[in-house]
């Protein structure tokens, strides 16, 4: 049985923020599905195939046409609605 202190440390990981009731309510879920799970490490898979895909759908792959840009880089880059610095588009950092 999770206590309340291990639901808040699985909380923090994750960078969830809960409240003292929801840790309360969450311990108990928690708890249950554990307990589901230790259910189902009882039955003998030892003679069942794996399945990953039960509805016989398979992925289609079309081979990747190149085409030629129809515009030019300049003209690209005028229809930018952000700033242009040496040629390129300025963003945001990201890091």
């Amino acid at each position: 049985m999770l206590d309340e202190k291990e639901v808040r440390h699985v909380a923090k990981l994750a960078r969830i923020k809960i409240t003292d009731e929801e840790a309360k309510k969450f311990a108990g879920q928690l708890s249950k599905v554990l307990g589901y799970i230790k259910i189902l490490e009882e039955v003998d898979t030892e003679n069942v195939s794996e399945t990953s895909q039960v509805t016989g759908l398979e992925n289609v792959f079309e081979e990747d046409e190149v085409i030629p840009s129809q515009s030019s880089r300049e003209e690209l880059l005028n229809c930018s609605e952000l700033p242009i610095d040496s040629k390129h588009i300025r963003v945001k950092r990201s890091i």
